[in-house]
């Protein structure tokens, strides 16, 4: 049986995973450190495996961790939210896979040339599917979006995950041209039908200065204390 935990410390949360006689899948460089009889297996990706990853910025191979024990992943000054799949299929946003239970079954979905390009999220994501528990990582704590055959725009690259009968789409945020110019949005994210989007504070753009911000705040509050 697979248990995780997120815990905080001061302003870093991290990812604990507890084994028995069982395995996980993390992404790549994931790991922190573990305790107890645990061995990471690595399988070479299939050459159609490479060329994705090249293109998507995805990680190419998904390490497991086989035995029992303790597994820690590395903290982050973001959230960690752990997403249970129950025979549905979610779409997740570039980076934003951390680890999943054996039984979730993880994989790639295309986008359309135009909104790959365009949206920031790439010409392939990654989809996840199946039965077990998911960690996604993000900038802060994530909002549920439910549609019900509706249409979400967001402005940005802020969603984090959609489930897989959500279709996706780049359009202008106006009409017109001209409207487009004058508005100072440009293009957006649309996000159309029914099902859920999870939606994080914070788009990829912003991850760097709030983590920095973030980590100057554990600095001030490490020297008051001491």
């Amino acid at each position: 049986m697979v248990t995780f935990d997120v815990q905080t410390k001061e302003l870093l949360r991290i990812v604990k995973i507890e084994l028995n006689n069982d395995a996980v899948r993390t992404e790549a460089g994931a790991m922190y450190y573990m305790i107890g009889n645990i061995a990471m297996e690595a399988k070479a990706p299939s050459a159609g495996g490479f060329l994705k990853s090249l293109v998507s910025a995805e990680s190419v191979v998904r390490p497991v961790y086989r035995g029992t024990g303790q597994l820690f992943l590395e903290p982050s000054y973001g959230d960690f939210t752990i997403l249970e799949l129950n025979g549905e299929e979610w779409i997740l946003d570039r980076g934003a896979y951390y680890a999943s239970e054996m039984s979730v079954d993880v994989g790639v979905v295309t986008n359309k040339a135009w909104s790959g390009m365009l949206s920031g999220e790439g010409f392939f994501q990654t989809k996840v599917s199946g039965r077990g528990k998911v960690i996604i990582t993000s900038q802060g704590p994530l909002e549920t979006i439910e549609l019900n055959n509706s249409r979400l725009v967001v402005d940005g690259t802020f969603a984090v995950a959609r489930t897989g009968n959500i279709e996706f789409k780049v359009e202008k945020a106006t009409k017109g041209l001209f409207g487009t110019a004058i508005s100072g949005e440009g293009l957006v994210n649309t996000f159309t039908g029914t099902g859920k989007v999870l939606i994080a504070p914070a788009g990829r753009r912003d991850a760097f200065f709030a983590n920095q911000i973030k980590a100057l705040q554990a600095q001030m509050a490490s020297s008051k204390s001491s």
